[in-house]
């Protein structure tokens, strides 16, 4: 039997069949690597697990400050620990006896 095959046919297919392959490649490469792509959807999570994280913080911080501040506005003993401990505050007629640190003594031994 004798083929009855055009002789240009295979050629046509052979490159229809490579730029199918290359649309596709491309359409694979745009899905991997495109602004929507996987890599992008990967990194957009690990972003977004790191500012839930950053927001758990700042919850915890503000929930510590309002604390504060309802302590502030309600207890007066509060107020005056933090005036004698920030402001070095005293009462009238109490004396403050400063005591030189280990360090200190030690330096001034030196220096003698």
């Amino acid at each position: 039997m004798i083929s009855t095959r055009e002789p240009g046919s295979s050629g046509g297919k052979n490159l229809l069949t490579i730029c199918l392959l290359i649309v596709i490649l491309l359409m694979f490469a745009y899905a991997v690597f495109g602004s929507r792509g996987v890599l992008r959807i990967l990194q957009v999570e690990q972003q977004k697990q790191e500012l839930q994280l950053q927001l758990g913080d700042l919850q915890q911080q503000q929930q510590q400050l309002r604390n504060e501040i309802d302590r502030l506005q309600k207890d007066k003993t509060y107020w005056e620990q933090l005036a004698r401990t920030k402001l070095g505050m005293v009462r009238e007629g109490e004396l403050i006896y400063y005591l030189p640190d280990n360090d200190t003594e030690r330096k001034r031994k030196q220096s003698e």
